[in-house]
């Protein structure tokens, strides 16, 4: 058995092509991920992966819509998205396949 923590990844990722990473792989990556309320990412896409996206705990704010927990909210290749945080939140990504470089900000 081996033990890490979350604080000690790569913004939360823990399965991908990053160091530290505790599965490296280019097909998936995986995060968990912890934003404090008013946290913002601006507009941006992906050109190839796909976005998975479940809310575990608290509310955000995604092209002017509201999501809370148990939310599962799937981007695809070409769509854009903010993301503003609306208070204390735990999510999950998971965006395949892994691209290096592959965030756009609008």
């Amino acid at each position: 058995m081996e033990i890490n923590n979350l604080d000690k990844m790569f913004k939360g990722w823990v399965v991908g092509d990053f160091e530290p990473t505790l599965y490296n792989t280019k097909d998936v990556e995986v995060a968990v991920k912890k934003y404090n309320s008013g946290d913002y990412e601006p507009l941006h896409y992906h050109k190839i992966a796909t976005e998975i996206t479940i809310i575990g705990k608290g509310k955000v704010l995604m092209n002017g819509k509201e999501y809370k927990t148990g939310d599962i909210i799937t981007i695809k290749p070409g769509e854009k998205t903010d993301f503003k945080v609306l208070e204390d939140t735990l999510s999950t990504v998971v965006k395949l396949p892994c691209v290096k470089n592959d965030k756009y900000i609008v």
